[in-house]
C-alpha cells in the first residue's frame, strides 16, 4: 500500500495542548497513520500528515475546526 505524505501551515497554535488537540483530530480522520507537528507559537506551524490517500483540504480544515480555532493558512 502507498502511503502519502502532505504538510499543511497551520494558524492558531500556541502550544503543546494545541499539537495534542491537532493530532488527535487528525489521527481520527479515516485513513491517517500519522501526524507530525514543527510548532511556531502564534506562527505558521508545518503538521505533517500521512494517509492511505491524498486528504481533501475540506476534511483537514474540518479536523482543525474540531480540535479548536486552527486554520490552514492561507
Amino acid at each position: 500500500m502507498t502511503m502519502t505524505t502532505a504538510t499543511y501551515q497551520v494558524t492558531g497554535m500556541t502550544c503543546e495542548h494545541c499539537v495534542k488537540a491537532v493530532t488527535t483530530e487528525l489521527e481520527n480522520v479515516t485513513g491517517v497513520s500519522a501526524v507530525t507537528v514543527e510548532l511556531v507559537p502564534g506562527g505558521e506551524s508545518a503538521v505533517t500528515v500521512a494517509s492511505e490517500a491524498p486528504l481533501s483540504a475540506t476534511v483537514v480544515e474540518a479536523a482543525l475546526d474540531e480540535a479548536g480555532e486552527y486554520r490552514l493558512a492561507n
